[in-house]
């Protein structure tokens, strides 16, 4: 990759070589033959499990279920080390809403004796929420979740019309039990809420990691949401943002409540990103797209992060959950259609101020990170946490092919 190619525009760039043409194309091949093996496998073990009416058939399709997930996150991580390579560049909220401990801050970075970041010790149930900059967002997202040992348990909302997508969104509705929202609350909030409380009563009675992932401002900014953005805050009669969109905290809010009722020591974790090359008053997307990163090569140099973490019970205003907290969610599992625990509009109201605030502080953290070009106040105090892209064992390779598969048909075949 040239030096300094991912600072040029894309629509500015000089055309792909010969060598990124079949460096691209090699990518490519696998990446979609590592997805359609995962998809085979979820087809040919996955599905037949569902109709089976025996516990162990059950068990044996929620581990399916979370191996597969591991797979696709594992895949990522694989074609971003080989095709696309690029650095998590990690710092962590110190002081002021959201901060972690010194002695938190200690610990979580889990090294091999050459001192190459091979973890994460964040929390294991957590809502993980960030400014949304470029379409691969889920995808560096997703690599977090590796090294947070959690991409098993990674449920991502995405735009309906992705579910239609061939052979992958049909994957990611039907087993990664991806959630897809038409953006119309009045048509999304019951599914919504029902499958957040199914995913929370799962992930404590089996005892499994959580990481749900939503993009609270809806829309990527660009110059054509920024218009979007200025008319809802005029709406709402405040200033509008200058490096991200005004978030819309109703779908938030209520998967807070809808997870916590079920999650107890629930966390949400607030994450700030920010691509490098992009000037100030760029959008990130005009410089970054799934072709241009993995069929050109020409990836993020580093993927800057900041993390804040909230303990959801005792530091996010989502209101009163006692009522959602005696059905097993804002939504009970086995009521009709439509019973629905609405929130009180003075704590909507709350809770809606509460985002707005902690957004206000992440455009200012990104003004911040241009001026100076880093997250950190103060690196020597507060130094970044390189994560390379890099899987941890050459052998997660087969994994990241699905390769297990026959590991699990001895299973069945044992079981039988």
């Amino acid at each position: 990759m040239s030096e300094g190619i991912h600072s040029i525009p894309i629509s500015k760039r000089s055309p792909t070589s010969w060598a990124q043409f079949f460096f691209g194309i090699l990518s490519f091949i696998l990446l979609s033959f590592g997805s359609l093996m995962i998809n085979a496998s979820q087809l040919i073990i996955l599905l037949p499990l569902q109709f089976l009416p025996f516990q162990f058939a059950i068990e044996l399709h929620n581990l399916g279920v979370r191996l597969s997930k591991g797979a696709g996150g594992t895949l990522l991580v694989f074609i971003s080390q080989w095709f696309a390579p690029s650095t998590l560049l990690i710092t962590l909220q110190h002081d002021g809403p959201g901060a972690f401990s010194q002695h938190e801050i200690d610990k979580i970075a889990i090294r091999d004796s050459d001192g190459r970041v091979l973890a994460l010790n964040l929390p294991r149930k957590s809502v993980l929420i960030a400014n949304h900059q470029i379409y691969l967002d889920w995808w560096y997202t997703w690599c977090l979740a590796y090294f947070m040992d959690t991409h098993r348990d990674v449920c991502i909302v995405l735009k309906k019309s992705l579910k239609w997508v061939p052979i992958f969104g049909w994957a990611m509705h039907q087993f990664f039990n991806f959630i897809f929202l038409a953006r119309s609350w009045a048509s999304d909030r019951l599914h919504l809420v029902k499958q957040l409380s199914l995913v929370g009563r799962t992930a404590q009675k089996y005892d499994t990691s959580l990481t749900f992932i939503l993009w609270p401002e809806g829309y990527i900014a660009s110059e054509g949401t920024r218009p979007i953005s200025k008319k809802f805050a005029d709406k709402l009669g405040i200033s509008d943002m200058n490096y991200t969109i005004l978030p819309r905290s109703t779908g938030l809010h209520h998967s807070l409540r809808a997870l916590s009722s079920c999650v107890p020591d629930l966390q949400l974790l607030d994450i700030t990103v920010a691509y490098p090359g992009v000037p100030s008053s760029g959008y990130p997307l005009s410089y970054y797209s799934l072709r241009s990163v993995i069929l050109d090569g020409v990836p993020p140099p580093v993927v800057h992060m900041h993390i804040r973490r909230f303990d959801v019970a005792k530091e996010v205003p989502i209101g009163n959950i006692s009522q959602a907290r005696g059905n097993s969610g804002a939504l009970p599992h086995d009521s009709p259609h439509g019973q629905m625990v609405q929130v009180p509009e003075d704590e909507r109201q709350v809770f809606d101020t509460w985002l707005r605030d902690r957004w206000t502080e992440k455009d200012q953290l990104i003004q911040h990170f241009y001026d100076t070009g880093s997250f950190s106040s103060s690196l020597k105090k507060h130094p970044e946490i390189d994560v390379p892209l890099q899987l941890r064992h050459k052998r997660e390779i087969l994994y990241a092919f699905c390769f297990f598969i026959p590991i699990i048909i001895a299973f069945i075949w044992a079981q039988s």
